[in-house]
């Protein structure tokens, strides 16, 4: 890997030269990294900027995969791995008032995983390397200009060092505070919702009852979350103690907010770090500007209930990975890259949502609200439908795309993790980012697309046909169809054929 991308110590350094292929990606958390494995192992030169050293940090604020981000990650061969690091929870608090019962999930992980940001980021981050992508750390984004053949990225490296890199496509991965998102003009409106948050490692002298502790009370709401090493995650915040960002915080405060909404403070002592956020819903109006794209924390922000930040980020890095893939190979028209705004900025919003109303309803004070809670949990406690469809959209499983009109009621759906013909599973099978089309009876698919297209059979006796995308969503499906029917699809989704001829059974 690539440290600092040159041994030039002092000067300008070029890239210009660069294939017209070539992805630049700005930022290396959980969603650049994701991102950059994915078109690394597409074979698409891939060059990360991240302005940080290299180092992994502990202090970040996710701790909690959930079952479609699991499913993507297993699409990758990495979520055995971290199943073995990670603890599973099978029930969720919402607000300390509605637990969530995961293990009904229609998912191969009918739970969460709780687990550090910082061994999402290690897994990742392996695998990218592995694939070859190029890592320049301490490189800061300085200016982005973009015309009809590419984008022209100039940085700022160690010891002042110049850097232009010339790139098909840019993808603003670098958070809230987004250099990208700047440099192309776009506006991030929204607005804080929660001010003076406390964030701290501590030890703990008793265990909490769970393994995620959660609830609020009255002006205080906290969180407790296991790293794995000994400490816990404390994140509070009290309602009357609204101040600046940059305010001193002890321990004593954060046991005070702690004790407040959780009843006691479990013996905190040995805080290792400490700090105060605020915690702002934003939205980016577009996740696109012409070559250059927005994903993660760049593009969203939101409150952090329900655990839905970084899973989201993952899932916008999935969702445009093979669709760069596609049209940097060839394969695909460069509109396909137009249904990256169209799939994800619905899936942006509805989470800004999501995560909002779980906030406003568990720091609810007023007499309308607190019945409004009130006579809410008791809606979801008897209605399954209802419940169910809280599940999906906070476990990420209940998203769908849009679909053409008249097309079959499966596209545009998440397809689970069916067992196949022979035994295998359909998220193994798109392991290596190809599609995977299902049939009920033996198919041939000619003419070179086993880089980009696995065939195989369903396991029992369904007589759908269908072929779903690399991140797990169907493209296209129909009932009886015929194999004129099926070429078609497939060489609307995958494009033409190379000369080579490949079967598959």
């Amino acid at each position: 890997m690539s440290g600092s991308g040159t041994t030039e110590p002092t000067g300008t350094h070029s890239t210009a030269g660069t294939p017209a292929s070539r992805v630049v990606i700005v930022g290396c958390g959980p969603t650049g990294l994701l991102l950059a494995g994915d078109l690394a192992a597409a074979g698409v030169p891939v060059t990360v900027l991240e302005k940080r050293p290299h180092q992994i940090s502990n202090l970040s604020r996710a701790f909690v995969l959930h079952a479609r981000t699991l499913e993507q990650l297993d699409a990758r061969g990495l979520a055995d791995d971290l199943e073995a690091v990670g603890q599973p929870l099978d029930r969720l608090g919402l607000f300390g008032r509605l637990t969530m019962d995961l293990s009904a999930l229609p998912s191969r992980y009918r739970h969460l995983l709780v687990l550090p940001q910082y061994e999402v980021e290690k897994a990742l981050e392996r695998r990218a390397v592995d694939a070859g992508a190029d890592f320049r750390y301490e490189t800061e984004l300085t200016g982005l200009t973009q015309d009809a053949a590419g984008v022209t990225v100039e940085a700022r490296g160690p010891e002042g060092r110049t850097e232009t890199v010339r790139a098909a496509y840019v993808v603003g991965a670098d958070g809230m505070r987004s250099a990208v998102r700047q440099a192309i003009g776009l506006p991030f409106p929204g607005r804080s919702v929660i001010r003076s948050v406390v964030l701290a490692d501590v030890r703990l002298a008793e265990k909490p009852p769970t393994l995620l502790t959660v609830d609020a009370v009255g002006d205080a709401f906290a969180f407790l979350a296991p790293f794995g090493d000994g400490y816990y995650r404390v994140i509070g915040w009290h309602r009357g103690r609204d101040v600046s960002d940059h305010e001193p915080l002890d321990l004593a405060e954060v046991k005070e907010i702690t004790r407040l909404a959780l009843g006691r403070d479990f013996g905190m002592h040995d805080a290792r770090w400490m700090s105060r956020f605020h915690s702002d819903e934003r939205q980016a109006p577009a996740y696109r500007v012409g070559r250059v794209f927005l994903a993660g924390d760049a593009a969203h922000v939101h409150t952090p209930a329900g655990g839905q930040g970084m899973n989201t980020g993952l899932q916008d890095a999935a969702n445009l990975s093979w669709k760069l893939a596609a049209v940097l190979g060839g394969h695909a028209d460069p509109a396909l890259l137009a249904t990256y705004q169209d799939e994800r900025h619905p899936v942006g919003r509805a989470v800004l949502r999501s995560s909002g109303g779980i906030v406003r309803l568990a720091m609810a004070k007023r007499p309308w609200t607190l019945a409004a809670r009130a006579a809410l949990t008791t809606f979801l406690d008897v209605c399954g439908p209802a419940r169910r469809k809280v599940a999906g959209q906070v476990t990420g499983i209940g998203y769908r795309y849009p679909a053409p009109r008249g097309a079959h009621a499966l596209t545009g759906a998440r397809v689970p993790d069916v067992t196949l013909s022979g035994g295998g599973r359909l998220y193994e099978a798109l392991r290596g980012g190809r599609f995977v089309l299902i049939t009920p009876e033996p198919y041939e698919a000619g003419a070179g697309r086993a880089d980009r297209l696995a065939v195989t059979r369903w396991a029992g006796g369904r007589r759908t046909t269908v072929l779903v995308r690399p991140d797990g969503y169907a493209a296209w499906a129909a009932d009886a169809a015929t194999p004129a029917d099926i070429e078609t699809a497939v060489l609307r989704h995958l494009g033409p054929t190379s000369p080579a001829t490949v079967q598959f059974s």
